[in-house]
């Protein structure tokens, strides 16, 4: 993904989310500028066509801890633990064609050379079974304290949302 890729990255938000799921497009950009080399787009496959049909914003973080959906993030964390899965985007017409496998497997192998051993994201709008099959299950090992602060940041995700982890 490029920098000039985010306009692109939008219109596709748009097609795969409702209303308060959607993101600023300050929020995106400030998520690839924190980890460009793990933030990835997929181009249509026709030979003019170029366009961005589906994205993948990833970028190492702290487990536990999910940054508050549409949120400008300025810096990494000191002592990030795990790799946080901000958001896979798709268009309808590219669903169910592999293009999810092709942007998780690039990133994954980045995430795992960077030397992390875990990952986390918030599954949102019904997308646990999804994110499953990618390795990914609920988290239910917090203490309660963690469990509370946990639930108070989820609730920012939307009905439903669900906090998964997987060992890399």
């Amino acid at each position: 993904m490029q920098s000039c890729d985010i306009p692109q990255v939008l219109t596709v938000q748009a097609a795969a989310y409702v209303g308060p799921m959607r993101e600023s497009e300050a929020t995106l950009a400030s998520r690839h500028a924190l980890s460009p080399s793990t933030c990835w787009v997929a181009e249509g496959t026709g030979p003019t066509d170029t366009s961005v049909v589906g994205y993948l914003l990833t970028h190492p973080w702290r487990m536990a801890a999910p940054p508050p959906l549409d949120t400008i993030l300025k810096a990494l964390p000191d002592a990030a633990d795990c790799w946080y899965v901000h958001d896979m985007a798709l268009l309808p017409r590219t669903r169910g064609a592999g293009v999810a496998c092709q942007l998780y497997a690039a990133a994954l192998a980045v995430a795992r050379s960077s030397g992390l051993r875990a990952s986390a994201l918030v599954a949102v709008q019904q997308s646990q079974g999804f994110w499953a099959r990618f390795g990914y299950a609920a988290t239910s090992d917090a203490s309660p304290q963690m469990a509370a602060k946990l639930a108070a940041k989820l609730a920012g995700y939307g009905d439903g949302a669900m906090f998964m982890t997987r060992t890399l």
